[in-house]
């Protein structure tokens, strides 16, 4: 076996209408819903939205709102991006600072969703 990529990953929201105008809203994913259930999508990546600790069974063993780390690679001037950022008011938790990440050194920015999720957002090359 050879892992290739991540297919999806599932976020619990404490507050389904704040998460979908953080992710799609503020950083614009695409939501959608079918049958009940919220997802986000960017690229070929999908993030699965439970509104309760384990709603969908198979579940991580504790599945809490606020305990995720996420790192978005972004496109776009990271310093730029920042301002905008700072524009709307978003809730930015650093400046752009130095990292590095899966493809090695990158500027990033941190700034927290509605439920306390730490997420980065990583510029590479510029």
């Amino acid at each position: 076996m050879k892992i290739q990529a991540f297919d999806h990953i599932v976020l619990t929201t404490a507050n389904l209408e704040k998460c979908l105008d953080f992710y799609a809203g503020l950083l614009g994913l695409r939501a959608e819903e079918k049958d009940g259930r919220y997802a986000l999508y960017f690229g070929a990546q999908k993030i699965n939205i439970h509104r309760k600790p384990a709603e969908f069974l198979p579940a991580a063993a504790y599945p809490l709102a606020g305990s995720l780390d996420l790192c978005f690679a972004a496109e776009g001037d990271a310093e730029a991006v920042c301002a905008e950022l700072r524009a709307k008011n978003a809730p930015l938790v650093s400046e752009v600072v130095i990292r590095h990440g899966a493809r090695g050194t990158m500027k990033s920015i941190y700034l927290r969703d509605p439920d306390g999720n730490l997420v980065e957002l990583g510029f590479y090359g510029k």
